[in-house]
Formats: structure tokens, C-alpha cells, sequence
């Protein structure tokens, strides 16, 4: 059986098959936005969010579709003050988060959560740090213009893997884990069940 992604996430389901993981997308139904806001409300951290968020969508379709194994992930992005943002609703909105980024510190939570038969059996949350130099206005403005559109369902309006990488003067962490998912660590469990070979 392949392992069934909660996600329409390409850039998961990439990163899944490009490691030699058989993988099969079904999108869980979740309302991220309102299970988001709920727990905001409640003043659940950025970690706690990002594991919340990772076992709603995992143990929803799993409880859907009955047999099979099947991966939540989610992503929060802090900043030093513990204020999170999420995805850019617009270019406008884009920008303003660089500038809030720009020539500071902030941490990506990447959360993951297997859930088997309606319940989580398994979970990790991996955290980056990343360091963004200070940022002119003019190359924020170019940088949304010319990305927008591999940058619009990002947090924090970038891809690691393409011209985002510009935007940092450091980064501590492994780069799949910034890209949305700890991938070496699910791995490893993979192995352990015995979905991948040891």
C-alpha cells in the first residue's frame, strides 16, 4: 500500500517520491483556517500549532478512508516575538511579510503526524532557523513580482530550493524541514514498519 498524503501539497509529495516513497494525495477536508484561528485564540505556540495542525488533517482522513497509513504535515513560521504569519493572501500582503522578515531571525516549525485507523501512531516536529539579511525595498518588490506565483502558498514567501534562497544571510537546519516536511525522520519510521527497506 502506498502511504497516503493528507496534502495536495506538490512539494511534499515531490520531496516523497523523489526519496523512493510510493505515495498517493487525497486532499483531508480540513478547515485549517478556522481550526488555525481556534488555537491562536487559545495561545497554542507555533511547535504545538504546527502538531495540531499535522494530526487534524492525518487523523481526519484516516478516519475517512479506514485502512491505510496516512501522513498530515504543516508548516508555522515564528518570529522572535512569537508572532506567527501565515501564507500571503495577495502580493501586497507578500511584501509586508518580507519587510517584517528582512535582516531579522525567525523559526519554521515543520510538523509531521501518521495516523492509522483514525488515530495518531506516530509524529515529529523538526524546527530551521533562518536568518534573512536586510532587505531593500526594491529587491522585496522585484522579488514578489517576478516569484509571486512559487511564492503564493508559502510561508513566508519563499522557496528554499529557487531564488528564495537569496533572501538569507544564515540557515540552520535541514532544508527538506524547511521545505514543509522532516523528511529524514519519517523516513526512519518508514523503515521501521517495514514500508521502506533498512
Amino acid at each position: 500500500m502506498p502511504l497516503i498524503l493528507a496534502s495536495k501539497s506538490q512539494a511534499r509529495r515531490a520531496m516523497l517520491t523523489a526519496a523512493g516513497v510510493r505515495v498517493e494525495a487525497i486532499a483531508p477536508n480540513v478547515d485549517e483556517d478556522a481550526l488555525k484561528e481556534g488555537l491562536k485564540s487559545e495561545g497554542v505556540t507555533a511547535r504545538n500549532l504546527a502538531d495540531a495542525l499535522a494530526e487534524a488533517k492525518a487523523v481526519r482522513l484516516s478516519q475517512r478512508i479506514g485502512d491505510g497509513m496516512v501522513l498530515g504535515a504543516d508548516q508555522v513560521l515564528a518570529l522572535e516575538d512569537g508572532r506567527m504569519l501565515d501564507k500571503p493572501s495577495n502580493p501586497a500582503d507578500a511584501i509586508a511579510h518580507l519587510k517584517l522578515l528582512s535582516g531579522r531571525k525567525h523559526k519554521l516549525f515543520s510538523a509531521a503526524v501518521i495516523a492509522e485507523q483514525g488515530i495518531a501512531v506516530w509524529r515529529h516536529i523538526d524546527i530551521a532557523t533562518l536568518s534573512v539579511r536586510s532587505l531593500s525595498d526594491a529587491f522585496i518588490e522585484h522579488y514578489v513580482e517576478s516569484e509571486w506565483d512559487n511564492i503564493r502558498h508559502c510561508v513566508g514567501c519563499y522557496e528554499i530550493e529557487g531564488r528564495g534562497v537569496q533572501l538569507f544571510s544564515a540557515i540552520s537546519g535541514s532544508q527538506f524541514t524547511i521545505m514543509g516536511l522532516p523528511l529524514l525522520h519519517l523516513l526512519d519510521y518508514l523503515r521501521i514498519r517495514g514500508i521502506l527497506t533498512s
